[in-house]
């Protein structure tokens, strides 16, 4: 198993991964992103994301995308948006092997946190991520707007 950086070349594959952790989410239908806004914003002048690709015998099996942010508290810190391997690589090592190499990568850039969300009913990978010794926050929500609500609030407060 290589664990590598990814490529443009690998964003058919990545997107597939993306799909495939949509259905097991519970959302297969709300992924509107596609291969041409993978490889936009995430190769070009100012990428807005990275990837780390998981791959034996050349076939993509898993990848780790993640992101820069900036914490008043803290400084620089890496938001690891999604870590997906495929259902039929599961239990191979891979998943660890692309969750070690986000927290390497952390190490390398001097971040003071590394941060990513996880539903309350993965108790799996709640459990795993506990025993890495992350800190799962119970008294924080995630707060999100879609581009729906968004065009709503703008055309409100907009006059």
């Amino acid at each position: 198993m290589i664990i590598r950086k990814g490529t443009s070349n690998d964003m058919p594959a990545v997107l597939e991964l993306i799909k495939e952790l949509a259905v097991y989410e519970k959302e297969p239908e709300a992924v509107v992103v596609t291969v041409e806004d993978l490889v936009r914003d995430g190769f070009g002048e100012k990428p807005l994301f990275y990837t780390f690709i998981a791959e034996v015998d050349e076939k993509i099996i898993g990848m780790a995308l993640y992101y820069y942010r900036y914490s008043t508290w803290k400084g620089k810190t890496i938001h690891l948006e999604d870590l997906i391997v495929t259902e039929s690589m599961r239990g191979t090592g891979a998943g660890f092997k692309l969750y070690k190499k986000i927290i390497e990568q952390g190490k390398i850039d001097q971040v003071r946190r590394i941060e990513w969300n996880v539903l309350d009913w993965n108790t799996p990978a709640i459990d795993f991520y506990e025993k890495s010794g992350a800190k799962v926050l119970e008294d924080w929500r995630l707060v999100q707007m879609d581009e729906n609500k968004i065009n709503d609030f703008l055309s409100q407060f907009n006059t």
